[in-house]
């Protein structure tokens, strides 16, 4: 007798400050793969409660199994919306690119009420994929944060912000690690 293959897990994409343009490999996933943009009432100076409560009902919202794919501020959301809801058993994995240094001292003000960063383990298996000569974010800082929630780590060389102006395009690469989580 054979079994039917489960179904394939819903991947919820988490762009950071600002969203992600159409261009960027999270829209471009959305576009190509019907993965699921959680919408932000307030991308231009958005509040951390305000953005794991949307998170949450996302979840809630989605039926079967879940994979998140977020960049920048997505996973500094991730990280503290795991640390409140109750729903993180919904969750299989999650990728996490280039997260932002918030204890910089040039962050944009927008992004203060993010202080301090949540930094408990995950309960869900986790990437954080950080660049080398990203702006935003020191290697030794996106190490600790990987440390921190519990991730397994990768470094992408000379990739900048990873995002649109990156090149990456579809990013196949990051799609298939955040699949064999």
């Amino acid at each position: 007798m054979t079994h039917p293959a489960a179904p394939a897990a819903t991947i919820l994409v988490l762009p950071g400050w600002l969203d992600s343009g159409p261009a960027h490999w999270q829209s471009r996933w959305i576009e190509r793969f019907a993965d699921r943009r959680v919408e932000q009432h307030d991308w231009a100076w958005p509040r951390r409660g305000d953005w794991m409560a949307r998170l949450d009902e996302a979840v809630q919202d989605t039926p079967g199994a879940l994979r998140l794919a977020a960049h920048t501020l997505g996973c500094h959301l991730v990280a503290a919306w795991a640390a409140h809801s109750r729903h993180v058993s919904r969750v299989e994995a999650a990728l996490l690119v280039a997260p932002p240094d918030l204890a910089a001292s040039d962050l944009p003000p927008a992004l203060h009420r993010w202080r301090p960063p949540v930094l408990e383990p995950l309960p869900f298996r986790s990437l954080v994929i950080a660049s080398d000569d990203d702006p935003y974010v020191s290697l030794p800082v996106a190490r600790d944060l990987a440390r921190a929630w519990g991730s397994a780590w990768r470094v992408e060389r000379a990739r900048g912000h990873l995002n649109a102006d990156s090149g990456l395009g579809d990013w196949p690469e990051a799609r298939a690690w955040l699949l064999a989580l």
